[in-house]
C-alpha cells in the first residue's frame, strides 16, 4: 500500500506539473471569460450530449456575432491565450475544440478546459515559447495527431487529391510577424519548418464536394496556392436543412456567424482550391 500511495503521489505531482496555473494564463478579461466558459461548459454538460462532432459545433454557436480580431495571440513573452470576446478563425475553431474535449473528460471548470486550448494550441500541448505555437494548420494537424486530440479524415470521407508543398511562409514574410524580429523566435520557426519541406497532405476539391460525407461539427481547412502555405482559412461545418454550411470568424463578415452560402456556394465564391477535414480523436 505503502508503495501504491508513493506512485499515485508521484503521478499527481507530474500531471500537476504538465498543467498550466491561472498565472501563466494572459486573459482578455479574467471575469468574463472564466464566467463564460464555465457557463457554456455547463450547458453543454446538462444537455447530455457526448458525440465530439456534435459537441464542437454545439460549443462554437455559443460565440455567435462575437467580432472578428486578429492578432490576439501577439504578445511577448508568449503565453497561452483566453480571449472570449475576439476571435480570428483559428482561435474560434480552438476554443470550441477545447469546449468539446473538456465535456468528453466528463469536466466542467475552466481549469480543464484552459488545459485542453493548450494542449491543442502548442507543440507538445505546452507552452515553449514563440515557435512552440503549432502556426501552419499542417503541423497543428501532425502534431495534435500524434497526441491523440485530433485525426485527419480528408481521405477516408471523400475522394480526395494529394498536394506537395515547402511550407516556410512564415520565415520568408519575417518582417510580417513582429515576434520574428527576435532571432531566438525566428530560429526556432526555421526549425519547425524542417518538417515541411516537400510536405504531402490531402484534400478535396470544390468540384468533388458531393463525394464527401460531411458531418455536423466536422472542422474543415481550407487550402490555398499561395506559395509556402498551406491553409488560410478554419471553420466548423453547420448542417441547415442537409446542406453544409460554414460556421466560422470570418473577416468578411466582421463576427462568428453561420455563412449564408451553402459551403459549396462559399468554396466557388473564394475559389478556394480545396478543403481538409479534421475530426476530435477522443
Amino acid at each position: 500500500m505503502k508503495h501504491l500511495l508513493s506512485s499515485l503521489f508521484i503521478t499527481l505531482s507530474v500531471l500537476a506539473a504538465s498543467a498550466v496555473t491561472p498565472a501563466e494564463v494572459r486573459f482578455h478579461n479574467e471575469t468574463i471569460d472564466t464566467a463564460k466558459i464555465t457557463s457554456i461548459l455547463i450547458d453543454l454538460e446538462k444537455s447530455g450530449i457526448r458525440s465530439g462532432q456534435a459537441l464542437v459545433c454545439m460549443a462554437g454557436e455559443y460565440f455567435l456575432d462575437t467580432p472578428y480580431v486578429g492578432g490576439t495571440l501577439e504578445g511577448s513573452p508568449e503565453q497561452l491565450t483566453v480571449n472570449t470576446s475576439e476571435f480570428d478563425c483559428t482561435t474560434f475553431v480552438e476554443t470550441a475544440l477545447a469546449l468539446a474535449m473538456t465535456i468528453e473528460e466528463r469536466r466542467t471548470s475552466w481549469h480543464d478546459f484552459v488545459n485542453n486550448l493548450e494542449s491543442v494550441r502548442y507543440r507538445g500541448g505546452r507552452v515553449n515559447g514563440y515557435p512552440s505555437r503549432l502556426h501552419y494548420v499542417s503541423d497543428w494537424i501532425v502534431d495534435n495527431s500524434h497526441r491523440g486530440n485530433l485525426k485527419e479524415v480528408t481521405e477516408r470521407i471523400g475522394k480526395a487529391m494529394s498536394k506537395i508543398k515547402t511550407l516556410d511562409y512564415m520565415s520568408q514574410h519575417r518582417a510580417a510577424y513582429p515576434a520574428l524580429a527576435d532571432s531566438a523566435n525566428y530560429a526556432g520557426l526555421k526549425n519547425a519548418e524542417i518538417g515541411y519541406r516537400s510536405h504531402k497532405y490531402p484534400y478535396i476539391k470544390p468540384t468533388d464536394l458531393s463525394t464527401a460525407q460531411l458531418t455536423e461539427g466536422d472542422i474543415v481547412a481550407l487550402t490555398t496556392s499561395i506559395q509556402g502555405l498551406d491553409v488560410t482559412h478554419l471553420g466548423i461545418i453547420k448542417m441547415i436543412d442537409g446542406a453544409p454550411h460554414l460556421l466560422h470568424a470570418s473577416s468578411k463578415g466582421k463576427k462568428v456567424m453561420i455563412d449564408p452560402l451553402s459551403f459549396g456556394d462559399y468554396l466557388r465564391r473564394n475559389r478556394t482550391p480545396g478543403f481538409r477535414v479534421i475530426r476530435l480523436a477522443r
